[in-house]
């Protein structure tokens, strides 16, 4: 790093909740271990700052990531940090995703009032997620329960969880953990149950595609991490599902090898398609590729269809 990084005082921007402050306090911490000045900028999304009713009824991909990246172009910010899950695989002219850190915990886990595990819900709980996906994993696995939408930050989750509202929610394990709420979870959900969000428990660190900035951040890069994730985004691109589709991916590294795990799943729960298939770790956007294909042929994209009609 040359003297003009160092001198340089970098503006980190993140949303202003909790959990995204915690994540880009992290990456401050990192920075100012390899020597830079940084300087948090919060910046308010659509997906913040509108909260009537279901996310996917705000009919945009990037709810939570477009004014981060608006700021970056604009030069309001040096770099933003984001759940990775949330952010769409669409590139955006001039912007470059230059670091992916070592990912966090992956699961779902069920946070319950009374109830030690989903098993043990009663007929009939009131479950809430503002998840497609985790909703259609759910009904697959417990076609009785009622499954309701909700929406806030992590601790306004909690509080309406607290308050009666719902007998039990579903939030990222990576989430409750950064938190320090993993007292919280009653149950980590099973792969099986519940396979996660593309990208889920990863962050992305994006730039300007400026080389100075993109190679101030290579050091925070994980290469596992960024090679999972590079083919889970591929699988999701090739799928055309968005961010918001009842659609579950993990990409998991051994030795040389990726293996892609991918779901698509009936938004009700009538049905779910299952693929995993394997490659060398410098073939992972054809595998992503791969793994969408052999989805697309067992009727994955009728159920994506069904997951963006609008319900009666």
């Amino acid at each position: 790093m040359n003297d003009n990084q160092h001198r340089k005082r970098l503006r980190i921007g993140t949303r202003e909740s909790l959990l995204a402050r915690w994540q880009a306090e992290w990456v401050a911490a990192q920075l100012r271990d390899l020597g830079c000045e940084v300087a948090l900028v919060p910046i308010r999304t659509r997906g913040d700052a509108d909260q009537r009713g279901p996310i996917g009824t705000l009919d945009s991909q990037g709810v939570f990531t477009k004014e981060l990246q608006r700021a970056l172009l604009d030069d309001e910010i040096d770099l933003a940090v984001h759940s990775l899950k949330d952010l769409p695989t669409d590139e955006v002219a001039g912007l470059q995703l230059a670091a992916v850190p070592e990912r966090g915990p992956v699961a779902d886990a069920l946070v319950c009032r009374e109830a030690r595990c989903l098993d043990e819900l009663p007929q009939g709980a009131i479950v809430g997620t503002g998840s497609l996906r985790r909703r259609a994993q759910l009904l697959l696995c417990r076609p009785d329960l009622r499954v309701e939408d909700i929406r806030g930050n992590v601790d306004t989750r909690l509080r309406k969880l607290d308050q009666g509202r719902y007998d039990a929610i579903v939030l990222a394990e990576a989430g409750l953990t950064r938190l320090g709420l993993d007292s919280r979870i009653s149950e980590t959900l099973p792969l099986a149950v519940m396979l996660p969000a593309v990208g889920q428990g990863a962050l992305g660190i994006e730039t300007r595609a400026e080389p100075d900035a993109v190679a101030t951040l290579g050091a925070l890069d994980h290469s596992p991490t960024r090679a999972a994730v590079a083919a889970e985004r591929s699988m999701l691109a090739a799928l055309r599902g968005g961010c918001l589709a009842p659609i579950g991916a993990l990409g998991s590294v051994r030795r040389d090898r990726l293996t892609l795990q991918g779901r698509v799943v009936h938004p009700l729960g009538a049905r779910a398609i299952d693929v995993s298939l394997s490659a060398p770790l410098d073939e992972v956007v054809g595998l992503g590729q791969r793994v969408a294909d052999a989805l697309r042929a067992e009727g994955a994209d009728e159920l994506i269809r069904l997951g963006r009609t609008p319900s009666p």
